[in-house]
């Protein structure tokens, strides 16, 4: 197994067999005594809040409301997780002027959630209705009416290179305009929060939750209390994919239990997550390409308008991610991205997996395969022309690209998808099949970005040989907790069964900037590495010292001499003999952001008459440095394609010209299900990542990023069209197809 104990092999996971039963606990199934708080959400997508009447409501048993009237007026960002990043703040925790549907009004507490809720339909909310802003190009003209804070947008820029001279000198300039939509996170687990206040001043926040000191960092921007009694628990999360990372019900739990010295636990239906939480942004972009005679980019010109949602959040933070992928896929000479982020009368944006490389990979490989069909260029060759080499630089001053293997996939998979033959589309009746393929790139961490990357964890080894690492882990389901125990196993030579990983706790572990930036394996797994290492070697200096000679470390314990001792064995007699534990304390900073790299290849079934795509066959191609265990990178990615197929095909939280949000549920909100998967084959790239563990780097978001411009570019081929607005939805197709009506003589 490439010289590995562990390392590369299928470590089962210690949850699965409850999670297959149904026995793994989530919050919401943990008994609590706790106040239970129902949200009153706006049912307009913009007004003023007239009058509100909480009266047959506070005659049910135990009944309390907070409304906005009760609540600070303390403006926040949602999506800010440290002191200082100055994101601009424009949401408080309840509101009287609602900005979207599903908008917080007020929180109804009772001693169980049935009450809660039949109080909450007691309460009388009288509103005026207020223009709502919903389509971005009219967005910022009514920015006033939805925010009183001189901010008409959000904007962003990149530029490097001389690009209007690189446009003057080019043969071909090719243009297209590509829009993506809102996407719901769809998690199983909706959102939920406990808060519970102590004894010794501390306020307990339960959260499932992606970013661990981000949720205490906003609670303390909003509430008089310090940091250090703020006390943050993760609990076990059930799906989050960046749906969970921004602070969306904390402060206000958290404010609540404050406020009334009671423990309260806000539980939401999946109608208040989708409606009330977060979204993948949608936008709108229009990219234009300069190339020369033989096929080599130029330079490229991008024109982006992001659509916030009623709140800023990290929309912004995302836009600019975006900009900075462009670069870091294809050699462009000469760039220039301009970009906008502009609020509107619907649910608000935010991280989603992939933190905006799904969209802009959607803009310019959809781009780029038009380019090829309208040049005649073989997509194939033209990538390879173009593509990114290993270690080179990126040109925006960003960290170095690293062992950046794009071509390697690009290439292997051609080879395994037998592209060459499938290019043509092809016609059987009805049905028409094509094939397409979209590449793509994601980062590792926060390395010389404006944002900080710091990882810090513990490693004891125990009296009997075991082991504790304890840290900042978020486990959102991804498999963490076991991709540390599989390092700290291959550090050590412990079993993996005698090695436990702790989760976050604020009051106990050392800081960490949270799942977010794909930064679990690359950062946070090398900063369980050399936990690893220093704890071995504080165990080894240790032991000669006691023994006074020398000490090599073998798969059952320590050669000491001609003898073998157990690990166990030499821990006890060191802490006896030399008065000192086996446990070591690091902080990792990483000292690069490579990229990681990746491929996807589909093959797709069109029905003519109906519209509707079946994906028939699917490869997956990614540069992932080293595989920490074969079986969650594996599951990563057959994840990953079932959410692409959905932003591909079906899923879209949309709006009508009132800001009614179009599904509230999952009847109406379409998502790729069993049945309608294809087998997804996989190739992995393991050529080693200098500063990953064992050459590791990141694979949960960048699987998801290359899927929908894949299947898109697949459909184009079949049908022979330029369909560039998703979700390519069944409608869409027919409408494509249909021919003009003959003129009347």
């Amino acid at each position: 197994m490439n010289g590995f104990k562990y390392i590369g092999g299928r470590l089962p996971r210690e949850d699965a067999r409850d999670k297959a039963r149904g026995r793994f606990l989530y919050l919401a199934d943990l008994p609590s005594d706790a106040l239970h708080g129902a949200l009153l959400t706006s049912p307009l997508a913009h007004a003023s809040v007239v009058s509100i009447d909480v009266r047959e409501a506070l005659e049910l048993r135990g009944v309390r409301v907070l409304t906005f009237e009760d609540a600070p007026d303390t403006l926040y960002n949602s999506g800010e997780w440290f002191p200082g990043q100055n994101d601009h703040p424009d949401e408080t925790l309840l509101t009287g002027h609602a900005r979207h549907v599903g908008d917080r009004i007020a929180l109804i507490l009772a001693p169980d959630k049935k009450t809660a809720r039949e109080a909450r339909d007691l309460v009388r909310v009288e509103y005026s209705a207020l223009p709502p802003s919903v389509e971005l190009h009219t967005a910022e003209d009514l920015s006033q009416t939805l925010h009183c804070d001189g901010v008409r947008s959000f904007p962003g820029k990149i530029e490097y290179g001389c690009v209007d001279a690189a446009f003057s000198a080019a043969a071909h300039v090719e243009s297209s305009t590509i829009s993506t939509q809102k996407v719901h996170h769809a998690a199983l687990e909706t959102h939920a929060v406990l808060a519970v206040p102590s004894d010794n001043g501390v306020l307990e926040v339960y959260t499932p939750c992606q970013i661990l000191f981000g949720v205490q960092h906003v609670i303390a921007s909003i509430l008089p209390l310090p940091l250090s009694k703020i006390r943050v628990i993760r609990t076990n999360v059930g799906g989050a994919f960046g749906g969970k990372q921004e602070v969306v019900f904390e402060p206000l739990c958290a404010w609540a239990a404050h406020k009334l010295g009671r423990a309260v636990f806000i539980d939401t239906a999946r109608e208040e997550t989708i409606i009330s939480t977060r979204t993948r942004a949608a936008m709108t972009g229009t990219v234009e390409t300069a190339l020369d005679d033989d096929g080599r980019i130029l330079g490229r010109r991008f024109d982006v308008t992001m659509d916030a949602g009623a709140y800023l959040t990290g929309s912004r933070k995302v836009m600019m991610a975006m900009g900075k992928k462009i670069p870091r896929l294809y050699r462009i000479p000469a760039l220039r991205y301009d970009a906008k982020a502009v609020r509107t009368s619907t649910t608000p944006a935010g991280a989603c997996r992939g933190y905006g490389s799904p969209q802009i990979h959607a803009v310019t490989e959809i781009h780029t395969d038009m380019i090829c069909r309208a040049l005649d260029f073989d997509p194939v060759e033209f990538r390879l022309k173009n593509l990114v080499h290993p270690f080179d630089r990126d040109p925006t001053g960003a960290a170095n690209l690293g062992n950046a293997r794009i071509i390697d996939c690009l290439e292997r998979g051609a080879a395994a998808f037998k592209w060459a033959e499938r290019r043509t589309p092809s016609s059987s009746g009805r049905l028409r099949r094509g094939a397409g393929f979209a590449c793509c790139t994601h980062g590792n961490g926060y390395y010389k970005t404006i944002y900080h990357d710091v990882s810090g964890m513990s490693l004891r080894i125990m009296e009997d040989g075991s082991a504790v690492l304890r840290g900042a882990v978020h486990e959102l389901g991804h498999a963490a907790v076991p991709a540390m125990t599989l390092i700290i196993a291959e550090t050590t030579g412990i079993s993996p069964d005698r090695i436990t990983v702790t989760e976050g706790d604020s009051l106990y572990d050392k800081y960490d900037i949270g799942c977010q930036a794909s930064r679990g394996i690359y950062v946070v797994g090398e900063c369980a590495r050399l936990c690893g290492e220093r704890a071995m070697e504080k165990l080894c200096r240790e032991a000669e010292a006691l023994w006074d000679r020398p000490v090599r470390r073998s798969e059952s314990g320590l050669i000491i001499g001609d003898e073998t001792i157990p690990i166990g064995e030499a821990v006890r007699q060191i802490e006896m003999k030399r008065g000192t534990s086996i446990d070591v304390t690091v902080e990792h900073r990483p000292e690069n952001n490579p990229g990681s790299y990746g491929v996807h290849f589909a093959q797709v079934a069109v029905d003519t008459l109906s519209g509707i795509v079946r994906v028939e066959k699917y490869l997956a191609v990614h540069d992932v440095g080293r595989a920490i265990g074969r079986n969650f990178v594996e599951g990563q990615i057959y994840g990953a394609v079932q959410m692409g197929i959905g932003m591909a095909l079906c899923e879209d939280l949309s709006f009508d010209a009132r800001g009614n949000p179009s599904a509230r549920n999952f009847d109406k909100y379409h998502l790729v299900n069993a049945p309608d998967m294809p087998e997804v084959e996989i190739i992995l790239i393991e050529e080693g990542e200098e500063g990953g563990p064992f050459g590791a780097k990141s694979i949960g978001e960048i699987s998801t990023v290359p899927v929908a411009p894949a299947i898109v570019n697949a459909i184009n081929r079949a049908l022979d069209t330029e369909l560039t607005h998703l979700p390519i939805t069944p409608a869409v197709i027919v409408n494509a197809l249909r021919k003009p009506a003959p003129t009347p003589i």
